[in-house]
């Protein structure tokens, strides 16, 4: 009987320990927000997407699994090589499961290659290239909030039907000015339009003189403004110095959120069209996310910052649904749950990773027309999800059958 006991209670144990290994492989679920806090793009990202993780997880309940969820966060300076040292030590010493936002495309794209390498997941929501799900593609990576192809769709789609037909471009030098401006030139072709130029700046550029002053000479109706955060900001501002919009050429901000506008100013901001894939005042569900937000950060949301919710919260539903945080199981059943929360009403996830959804084409509202603080934008149309993004089958990622 003693015998038989002392093997019953054996046999539990090693059940129970393997139920655990099974479950939460260490006893926690630990996700590393990663991204650039202290430069050119902490408004667009920054310390506020890591509230909003922490966010997602007190709104999941703290836990899954049974097992505690834990939120890290770092500033990778826009370096790809901070980055790939912080991922390898998160990844290798640290029991990091996931590595999420990762604003900045040459960093996100160097953190998805070690995150395949090492057979981990990586959600991007702060950078911007298509490559991610197309030549650099991963079976364990996703790209959730918006690309450079949904911008070019949504307001360079919207300039040239508005008469905008010949295009020169500023644009960041790096892997996501080079995709924007190339998605724009497509779309910009394709409608009937020409590209008359292009140059390209320094990331964290202060001095835009001799760019814009290329830009206005080239006579185009349309400057492109390839670039992101203050570096967009600042050549808007300059521009206005130079008198570029009062002679008659148009600025087009390929990638400007909420959070820009704010820094901007809607006197300096006002008529300039953009596409967002998250407006907090969008209606009654969007506006009690952003008064939550704002109760923890002082600002309101733009499409980064509510689309690293949606991703960590996407990923606890998976972890929870695979009963375990083993990667395979977790990226299985990522790509093939539907999302639908505040951001991605309605998404789907592709076999290349691209979290498919709706945009948004806004407009930034003259000061006299705002009714409240932050209220900036007027809808100007909705993007489906199917025109905004490219066909997983023709991404180039060798991934899709």
């Amino acid at each position: 009987m003693r015998k038989n006991l002392i093997a019953s209670v054996a046999f539990l144990l090693a059940s129970s320990t393997a139920v655990l290994a099974q479950s939460a492989t260490d006893g926690k679920v630990k996700i590393g927000i990663l991204n650039d806090q202290s430069g050119v793009y902490a408004d667009f990202g920054g310390k506020s997407s890591v509230e909003a993780a922490k966010m997602a997880v007190e709104d999941f309940g703290g836990k899954v699994l049974g097992v505690p969820v834990e939120i890290v966060d770092a500033d990778h300076q826009n370096k790809p090589d901070i980055a790939s040292n912080i991922a390898r030590q998160w990844y290798d010493t640290e029991q990091v499961d996931a590595i999420m936002e990762l604003t900045t495309s040459s960093v996100a794209l160097a953190v998805q290659a070690i995150a395949k390498e090492k057979k981990k997941i990586d959600i991007v929501t702060g950078a911007a290239t298509t490559d991610l799900t197309g030549k650099a593609c991963s079976p364990y990576g996703f790209h959730w909030a918006y690309d450079t192809h949904a911008l070019a769709v949504g307001t360079g789609g919207a300039l040239v039907k508005q008469g905008g037909d010949s295009w020169f471009f500023l644009t960041a030098d790096y892997a996501f000015g080079y995709s924007l401006e190339q998605q724009t030139t497509d779309y910009v072709k394709a409608s009937g339009g020409k590209v008359v130029g292009a140059v390209r700046h320094p990331l964290s550029t202060q001095d835009f003189s001799s760019f814009l002053l290329q830009a206005q000479s080239s006579g185009a109706k349309v400057i492109g403004l390839a670039n992101a955060g203050l570096d967009t900001s600042n050549a808007i501002k300059q521009a206005a110095e130079f008198g570029i919009t009062q002679g008659g050429q148009h600025l087009a901000a390929l990638l400007f959120t909420l959070a820009e506008v704010h820094g901007l100013g809607l006197e300096a901001a006002q008529g300039l069209t953009l596409t967002e894939g998250f407006y907090w005042n969008r209606d009654d569900e969007s506006r009690a996310f952003a008064k939550k937000f704002f109760a923890r950060t002082g600002k309101m949301p733009n499409m980064i910052h509510t689309g690293t919710y949606s991703a960590v919260t996407q990923y606890l539903k998976a972890v929870e649904k695979a009963g375990t945080d083993e990667t395979e199981a977790v990226a299985k059943q990522l790509h093939e749950m539907p999302v639908d929360d505040v951001f991605g009403r309605g998404g789907t996830v592709g076999a290349n990773g691209r979290m498919i959804h709706d945009m948004y084409l806004l407009q930034v509202k003259k000061p006299a027309d705002s009714k409240e603080p932050w209220d900036y934008f007027n809808v100007l149309a909705t993007i489906p999800g199917k025109e905004a993004y490219i066909d997983p089958a023709k991404s180039g990622c060798d991934l899709v059958k």
